[in-house]
Formats: C-alpha cells, structure tokens, sequence
C-alpha cells in the first residue's frame, strides 16, 4: 500500500505537464495487455490519478467504521459462528490477495509512467551543458 501510494505520489509530484504524454504509447519492457495497447500515457495518467481518490476514500471508510455494530448478534450458535468465521476468513484472504495484485500493478504503471515521463522531458530539454539563454 505504502509503495502504491509513494508511486502517485511521485508521479503527481514530476508530471508537470502531462500533454506530453498524448500520443506517447507504453514501451514493451512495461507494456500492458493487447486489449490496452490502444491506450496513451495521457489516458493512464487519467486514469491513475482518477483511481488514487477511491483508494484512499476506501481506506478511510474501513478505518471509519467501527466494530462495536458487527458484534451485537452474539447470541447465535457457536456452530455456525465458526464457519461462518472460517468463510468471512477465506473471503477476506481472497480480497486482500486480489487487493494486493491491483495495487502491484498500479504501483507498477505508476512508475513506467514517471519514467516515460522523465524520457521524454530529457529528449526535448536542452542538454546540461548548454546555457539556457
């Protein structure tokens, strides 16, 4: 998450411009699937910066709510609490792993984006060793 996180972080901090990236496609070392080929740095910017909010609104959600409401149905059979709890466990453990791979591969786009971002701004800079006047 932290890695997610530090990744936009950095990209919103070092995209100043990012109409530099219309037109510019992924490399092939970080290309996504054939079904996303069509799709422009611009449009995954976009898109990235649009998911960020919802990441973070989630995350403030679940630390929002309290657990005091889950346990007022205490009265239930200790049967069917254990397997009801065995099943809450597995659904989370699934969630968490499908959580975690959505977030390696934005964390992923997030910095092959910055880099292109960064190539880019190199190729149309002027090299360090001219002056700028």
């Amino acid at each position: 998450m932290e890695q997610y996180f530090s990744a936009t972080q950095k990209m919103e901090r070092e995209v100043m411009f990012p109409s530099l990236l219309r037109g510019v496609f992924p490399q092939q070392e970080g290309a996504a699937p054939a079904a996303e080929s069509r799709t422009d740095l611009y449009e995954r910017y976009q898109l990235l910066k649009a998911i960020k909010p919802m990441v973070e609104k989630g995350l403030a959600s679940v630390a929002d709510q309290s657990p005091s409401g889950a346990d007022a149905d205490v009265d239930t059979s200790s049967d069917s609490n254990e397997a009801e709890d065995a099943q809450l466990e597995e659904r989370l453990s699934h969630h968490l792993t499908g959580l975690q791979q959505v977030l390696t591969h934005l964390t992923r786009d997030t910095n092959a984006l910055t880099r292109r971002y960064s190539q880019i701004l190199e190729q149309i800079s002027p090299s360090e060793g001219q002056p700028s006047w």
